[in-house]
């Protein structure tokens, strides 16, 4: 085995993958939210729902993402499994970037956008900490990574 096969990081095959995200979803829905989510720990990250709009459908999608807090806003990374195309939600995120998002403590309704520059070096830099093969898994892609920062919209939550 030569030293690049090496050093290139073990994932999990895709389908493998997609499982684990079904069985996460499944568990979620069948316990009406009880189970499948969680705050993120000191050092640590936490799962949140989001539900977007489908930018061709207009139908509402699910997802469960890993996320961390940074002051009143959530982050989280596009990286669909590290495969090389961006994820759906992301990408329906562009298209209509208001969600809405539950987390541990309950519903709140969001803003997406991508963190950019010096805000998008200081955040990669926190999931490195958190996550410290981050830097290996995203040169697996053939794009750079998105750090999608979650805002809180004012007015009230459902």
């Amino acid at each position: 085995m030569s030293r690049a096969q090496e050093e290139r990081p073990r994932i999990p095959p895709r389908w493998f993958v997609r499982l684990a995200w079904g069985i996460h979803r499944a568990i979620y829905r069948i316990t009406r939210g009880r189970v499948g989510l969680w705050r993120p720990k000191p050092q640590g990250w936490g799962t949140l729902h989001l539900t977007t709009i489908g930018r061709r459908t207009g139908e509402e999608r699910e997802v469960i993402l890993g996320y961390f807090e940074d002051g009143p806003n959530l982050v989280t990374m596009a990286m669909n499994g590290w495969a090389a195309p961006d994820p759906a939600w992301w990408l329906n995120l562009q298209a209509q970037p208001d969600a809405r998002v539950v987390v541990r403590d309950g519903p709140r309704l969001v803003h997406a956008r991508a963190a950019q520059g010096d805000e998008r070096a200081r955040l990669w830099a926190r999931w490195r900490d958190i996550d410290t093969g981050l830097d290996s898994l995203a040169a697996l892609r053939s794009a750079e990574t998105a750090v999608v920062i979650l805002e809180p919209l004012a007015g009230p939550n459902r």
